[in-house]
């Protein structure tokens, strides 16, 4: 077993303590936490740190460490990976421009009774973020309505803010199209619909005491809409095109090419937008994953680097002293991404991260890359939706700034009880399930 060498992960530490202290230094002054460093800046810092370091015992020159970070950069899951990025950013364009959020909101909303308003919040968003692929876009499209039914029935708002977040939190792990899942599932090699099933059955229950919980602290409190809801069925088609059929094993490139194709369709039909715009919604959506996806190959090249020096080698001899057996090494996966999504405080970041040594670790101790992936999406999902300076929490909290009672991150955080129990049933599941022969 290769000791490797520790400080190869110098760079690693580099980013994590320019980030983090950053961070703490803006949010002081009332900034948003990572928003005077940009994640894409801190890894080109580090990156720079990789190339002036060296194999212990040997000397690169800088073409031989160029075309190695080159060859970790252009590695073919992750081409794959950035790729798919570009065309679930075109397809959430183009169905939100297309009317397809408001009408999955109304829809969901619609056929909720009053009584369970705040139950309804959790559920719809549970749909809306596994349809949507982002638990920042179900935030902001349920916020408004959570609060509606705060202030009109005297509930908490942290409580009913934080059904919001539950319900965001449940198909970031587990959507076809979430930047996490197309991270988890192309660094680890395994099929996006094998993913899911293992994911499901750890965050069902999850999401079933969840909805037991919001229902108990909200039993009595009746909320009725003043106006009715308008939507349209057609409009979530594109939607539900892309969701089952991924469950049933279709090509996820051409489920999202059809899926853009459709929404834009529908979109122009019912006058949404013309064809001549149709061009422009895809390029702000392909926009918007340029940062996730640039961001994808740096890290890559920035591994590569890592793993040439030893950093990667001494890792992995330090947790394969402290893990014995496939529950052990299932639990350190666990771990590893948990820090590294606390310490980014981006679950996409952390995966792509914690992804090359995780395949290491599940390759030692026969783990398969399915519940490898279901590991680290659902453990950086975990503390995402917990960790008060994330973006989601923040958003969260944003949104309550114009409302009768505004909220911390802070405040909101006791009641996000989904990614809670989603750790919870995730650990039970490690600790009781049985080796299958």
């Amino acid at each position: 077993m290769k000791k490797g060498n520790p400080f190869a992960l110098i760079p690693i530490v580099v980013f994590l303590v320019l980030f983090i202290a950053v961070g703490i230094i803006d949010n002081s002054y009332g900034g948003m936490f990572g928003d005077s460093l940009p994640a894409i800046v801190g890894f080109v810092i580090a990156l720079v740190v990789a190339f002036l370091q060296n194999p212990k015992g040997q000397k690169l020159s800088f073409e031989e460490k160029l075309n190695n970070m080159a060859r970790g950069a252009g590695d073919e899951n992750i081409m794959i990976m950035c790729l798919v990025f570009i065309l679930a950013g075109a397809f959430s364009a183009s169905v939100k421009a297309a009317g397809g959020v408001d009408s999955t909101v109304n829809f969901g909303l619609s056929i909720m009774p009053g009584s369970v308003a705040v139950v309804g919040v959790f559920v719809v968003g549970c749909f809306i973020s596994t349809s949507m692929g982002t638990s920042v876009g179900t935030i902001v499209a349920l916020a408004p309505i959570a609060i509606g039914i705060s202030e009109k029935t005297g509930i908490a708002m942290p409580l009913c803010i934080g059904a919001a977040v539950c319900g965001a939190m449940f198909g970031d792990n587990l959507s076809m199209i979430s930047d996490t899942t197309i991270a988890a599932t192309r660094t680890q090699g395994c099929d996006m619909k094998d993913k899911f099933r293992e994911n499901f059955k750890i965050a069902l229950p999850a999401a079933i005491l969840t909805a037991i919980l919001l229902f108990l602290r909200t039993k009595g409190n009746d909320y009725v809409m003043e106006e009715a809801l308008e939507y349209n069925f057609i409009r979530i088609v594109p939607y539900l095109v892309v969701l089952i059929g991924a469950l049933a094993g279709l090509n996820v490139f051409m489920l999202l090419v059809g899926g853009t194709f459709l929404s834009l369709c529908i979109g122009i039909a019912y006058g949404d937008f013309t064809l001549i715009e149709s061009f422009g919604i895809m390029g702000e959506g392909i926009m918007g994953m340029y940062d996730i996806t640039v961001i994808s190959i740096i890290v890559a090249g920035l591994v590569s680097l890592v793993r040439q020096n030893g950093g990667i080698d001494w890792l992995l001899y330090i947790i394969r002293r402290c893990i014995r057996g496939p529950k052990g090494a299932q639990i350190g996966i666990a771990a590893l991404s948990s820090v590294v999504d606390c310490s980014t405080a981006n679950n996409t970041v952390a995966i792509v991260i914690a992804g090359p040594i995780a395949k290491e670790i599940a390759s030692d101790y026969d783990i398969s890359p399915k519940r490898t992936a279901s590991l680290l999406d659902i453990f950086t999902s975990v503390f995402q939706g917990l960790i008060p300076y994330g973006a989601q929490m923040l958003y969260a909290s944003a949104a309550t700034a114009t409302a009768a009672v505004s909220v911390s991150s802070v405040e909101i955080v006791p009641f996000c009880y989904y990614p809670i129990l989603l750790g919870i049933c995730a650990l039970v599941f490690i600790i009781f399930e049985k080796k299958k022969s």
